[in-house]
């Protein structure tokens, strides 16, 4: 299926909207609030659809200094284009999700392992608040792992997510996942989650290479919830009146995981098929919004039994496992006329002898510019990279952010 496919069947699934509206009440919506908002008239169904874009310019400068040289590079792309529909079926206690990636980012990765197609889903799960505080997922969606990986992308501070996250992050999944959350005392909140996974990420469809990933996550917010779930969006634009926190401790464990970053990362064949290995991650993270103010905190760790890929015979395929840590802090201050100045610092360090890798480290100065909150807004953001004996590099990044 290809893009113009893709618009055709969006055009039809309007039409019959339209055609059979007499069916459902259908609300106006306000500016990023949803294209389309429909309600069934026996009130046992409701669907919100949503497009969002983000148009990204890039400018990177490396000084390459054995050589006496400065490369420079450019590009200008759609950095995601995204089709979302959310709503609940026959009961508000059974909800859906359902989100497409369009863009060549959104859909890259394609694989024998994919049924070589694009992976146009990103999102496709059911949510079912069967019991009091307890809800059960069934689906592909984002696993429980770090704060910065599970805010939304639209929803960021700066223009895009951290070194940490790339490196370390464990993306999405096909499962299920428990959650449950009770209060202790007076408005202190611990929220519980729990996942059972593939382990080989999303849309792999020719079945599970390895074991299976297992995921569980604490939260902890002493002074409660935050404003319209602020604690994952990042930036305090809700300007919270009293000071609110959220401390996060996540373990994942990928049984016989066969990528190099858990269910992320290259495939790691060797001559009998693939190299498994128990890959574990940890993640330990903070939020903290106070009156415009916001800081996010963030620190990552990887290890595995067997990092290092190897054949039969022992000799090794040059696959390995990026075991390592990483730290992430990012701040930001948002002034009453919605200018928000912030500021982020990233490093890095794998181990050297199993990866090859030395430590880097990435310092962020971004400006953003909310139009409409987080649904309209300008962000741009200036980076200088210091990798350990390697070349430094500048980087400048401009983007636009249009929600419907």
């Amino acid at each position: 299926m290809d893009i113009k496919k893709l618009a055709l069947l969006g055009s039809f699934f309007l039409f019959v909207c339209t055609q059979f509206s007499y069916t459902q009440e259908i609300s106006p919506t306000k500016f990023g609030n949803g294209l389309l908002n429909m309600v069934g008239r026996d009130s046992t169904w409701s669907m919100k659809m949503g497009l969002r874009i983000q148009l990204l310019s890039n400018f990177s400068w490396t000084d390459d200094a054995e050589n006496n040289l400065v490369d420079s590079e450019q590009n200008f792309l759609v950095r995601r284009a995204r089709l979302k529909f959310n709503g609940f079926a026959y009961s508000p206690k059974l909800k859906y999700k359902i989100e497409l990636g369009l863009s060549n980012r959104d859909i890259s990765g394609s694989s024998e392992f994919t049924g070589n197609t694009p992976r146009y889903i990103l999102d496709a799960v059911v949510m079912w608040n069967f019991y009091q505080n307890f809800e059960l997922w069934f689906g592909q969606t984002k696993l429980p792992g770090n704060i910065e990986r599970v805010i939304s992308s639209g929803n960021l501070q700066q223009v895009d997510r951290s070194l940490l996250n790339s490196n370390f992050n464990i993306d999405r999944d096909m499962g299920f996942q428990l959650r449950h959350h009770f209060y202790l005392g007076n408005g202190f909140l611990v929220r519980e989650k729990f996942a059972l996974s593939q382990g080989e990420g999303r849309n792999v469809t020719e079945g599970n290479l390895g074991g299976h990933q297992y995921t569980t996550r604490l939260e902890l917010l002493p002074f409660g919830k935050f404003t319209k779930k602020g604690d994952y969006k990042a930036g305090d634009l809700d300007r919270e009146e009293t000071p609110k926190l959220m401390f996060g401790v996540t373990y994942d464990l990928n049984n016989n995981a066969v990528k190099t970053r858990s269910n992320m990362g290259k495939y790691m064949f060797n001559d009998t098929g693939f190299h498994k290995t128990n890959i574990s991650t940890f993640f330990m993270d903070l939020m903290f919004k106070y009156n415009g103010f916001s800081f996010m905190g963030e620190y990552a760790y990887r290890d595995a039994d067997n990092p290092i890929a190897v054949h039969s015979d022992n000799t090794e395929t040059g696959a390995v496992v990026q075991v390592g840590n990483g730290l992430n802090l990012q701040s930001g201050y948002l002034f009453k006329n919605n200018w928000e100045v912030s500021a982020r610092y990233t490093h890095i360090k794998l181990d050297h002898d199993i990866t090859g890798k030395n430590p880097e480290t990435q310092y962020t100065a971004g400006l953003s510019k909310y139009i409409v909150g987080h649904k309209l807004k300008v962000q741009t953001d200036l980076s200088y990279l210091n990798k350990v004996e390697g070349f430094d590099t500048l980087i400048y990044r401009l983007q636009v952010d249009v929600h419907f």
